[in-house]
């Protein structure tokens, strides 16, 4: 049972930081000051009780953009983290048991994907293939599931050889219920480690191909697509995209905190089971 007074302050924070972004990405249609895409006044105007934020490059209201762009920006990258981690973790596990051809087919296709940089990958295929949510989800998914490949079928490889995954075998259990009852509850503690990894590397994905044009197109709003949007106001000392890069930070921390946090409450937990 969890024990409130048991999480510690940084945990507090990146739960509490998480949840306003949640909260903003849900409520966005609600708790937005203006609609996404209309011009409410003058190019890059300073924070004000009107504008909270300020305006964008187009006039635009940045705080409402920045909500309507938390919605986005997390909806896909927690898609693609999904898809990656179902498809890279089942497949790894399915590898480490079935072993022999599989194991080698699956091995080596996954060594020639990850040979090629994802970025220049994604790029590649985007510009031929629409820029829409479902295609940057599944591209995104996709390439990532490699990385998640990789940790699943070395943490089952070693799971695979245990005296209770034996027993098992054994008793006549099947692929599906080794893989399922017997590897993945013991691989879970490396897994949701890796998870906030994942995620954030999928909001700085998105985030980079949002800024070379081929993630989410105008005039929806991503984090990384405003600071694309609002860069030459820099040199004026306009922070409007500053501010989109500040939260893709404060996100990747925050989630970071609650992901460390599970992890070591995950790992006590087992310590406590074993002893």
């Amino acid at each position: 049972m969890l024990n409130v007074k048991a999480i510690p302050i940084s945990a507090w924070i990146g739960l509490i930081i998480t949840a306003v972004f949640l909260f903003a990405a849900v409520f966005a249609p609600w708790v937005a000051p203006y609609p996404v895409g209309e011009t409410v006044g003058d190019v890059w105007e300073p924070s004000s009780a009107k504008y909270l934020l300020g305006t964008d490059n187009l006039g635009r209201d940045l705080l409402s953009r920045m909500i309507y762009g938390a919605r986005i920006t997390i909806f896909i990258a927690a898609m693609a983290t999904a898809l990656s981690f179902i498809l890279g973790s089942v497949l790894g596990f399915a590898a480490a048991v079935v072993g022999g051809w599989f194991d080698q087919l699956m091995s080596r296709f996954v060594d020639l994907i990850m040979a090629i940089p994802t970025l220049i990958f994604a790029l590649v295929v985007l510009s031929v293939l629409p820029a829409n949510v479902v295609t940057l989800i599944f591209v995104m998914g996709l390439l990532d599931a490699t990385r998640v490949y990789r940790l699943a079928r070395a943490v089952a490889v070693d799971i695979n050889v245990m005296d209770f995954v034996e027993a098992a075998k054994l008793r006549g259990e099947g692929r599906v219920w080794i893989i399922f009852r017997e590897i993945l509850p013991n691989a879970l503690t490396p897994l949701i480690a890796e998870l906030g990894l994942r995620f954030i590397f999928a909001v700085l994905f998105l985030s980079a191909l949002s800024f070379l044009g081929l993630g989410v197109q105008p005039p929806d709003a991503d984090w990384g697509g405003m600071v694309k949007e609002n860069k030459e106001g820099i040199v004026f000392g306009v922070p409007a995209a500053l501010i989109p890069a500040a939260a893709i930070a404060v996100l990747a921390i925050s989630v970071n905190l609650v992901a460390d946090w599970i992890l070591n409450r995950t790992t006590s937990l087992k310590g406590g089971r074993n002893g």
